[in-house]
């Protein structure tokens, strides 16, 4: 198998891209310019400064996440559910406009039901690797968009998205919860209790103003807005991700893939719900559903 490609994870703030080179990752490089920041550039011209000078021998090239979407160079379709993981790797787009030839994007994945509407771009190269490694029927990807995600097989069956982490930044940078805070410190004890009234209480958006109230009344330093803040919206997702899935110790680990700082966060609110949980980093399992797509191409 010819294990020598460049992976590119191309999101809407940035631009990760690995060399491989006989199985192995041999250089890296990233930058700030995502879709959304090229700064007057095209996506063509930000692949010709930063990517082409590595596939000067004819590498293929894997891309995925919001380059491949309509704010992007080329739309890649969305692939409807069910559909195996497996089948991806069959499915891509090629670039024509690359100054190279064998430059393809990782289509996404969508849900199209009367009670669910749902799209997901870059997380599925994220699922294809994690399932790889780590085969579960039920994944969680946090993020600024959270992802649930239900298998039977290698099928994605069906998925979730929870704004959590959009949210929080939205409240604490442009509502009143987040007006006039100083810089915000972590406060764990702080986290653990907002986490705790996420999770019991279903009333988010009365315990949301309370946040503010907590703070004004002195029961919530200033600098613990930030991490109250994010354990409720944690909590609270949990909650309702347990329910809307009735997940339970039967159903085995639930595996959650994303960066450690992120991981850590929904732990403790998993371990309160009784879900078992095994962790992936974020970039592992990118590289490991790379990997895997690659692997398929040449079979």
């Amino acid at each position: 198998m010819n294990h020598s490609y460049i992976a590119v994870d191309w999101g809407s703030t940035n631009l990760r891209a690995w060399l491989y080179r006989d199985g192995k990752c041999v250089d890296s490089q990233q930058s700030t310019a995502g879709v959304t920041r090229l700064e007057g550039r095209t996506p063509a011209q930000v692949f010709q400064q930063l990517i082409a000078p590595w596939q000067q021998q004819g590498l293929p090239v894997l891309m995925a996440g919001m380059v491949g979407s309509d704010a992007g160079w080329v739309p890649a379709p969305y692939l409807r559910c069910p559909i195996s993981l497996s089948e991806i790797a069959h499915r891509l787009t090629p670039v024509e406009q690359a100054t190279s030839a064998n430059v393809r994007i990782i289509p996404g994945i969508c849900i199209e039901s009367e009670d669910n509407l749902n799209v997901m771009r870059g997380e599925e190269t994220q699922l294809v690797g994690a399932y790889a490694t780590h085969a579960s029927e039920f994944y969680q990807l946090p993020g600024t968009h959270s992802k649930w995600v239900r298998l039977e097989g290698d099928s994605v069956v069906d998925f979730s998205t929870v704004m959590t982490g959009e949210l929080h930044h939205l409240l604490l940078n442009h509502s009143l919860i987040g007006s006039g805070l100083p810089e915000q410190t972590a406060d764990s004890a702080a986290f653990a209790k907002g986490m705790e009234q996420g999770f019991y209480d279903s009333s988010l958006m009365r315990r949301l103003f309370e946040v503010r109230a907590a703070r004004v009344l002195g029961k919530l330093a200033k600098t613990s807005v930030s991490d109250w803040l994010s354990g409720l919206l944690i909590g609270h997702e949990v909650a309702q991700m347990q329910q809307h899935y009735s997940l339970s110790r039967e159903h085995g680990p639930l595996v959650l893939v994303g960066s450690p700082a992120l991981t850590q966060r929904y732990l403790p609110a998993l371990k309160m719900a009784g879900i078992q949980a095994q962790v992936i980093e974020g970039d592992a399992a990118f590289q490991a559903g790379i990997r895997s797509i690659v692997n398929e191409l040449e079979n």
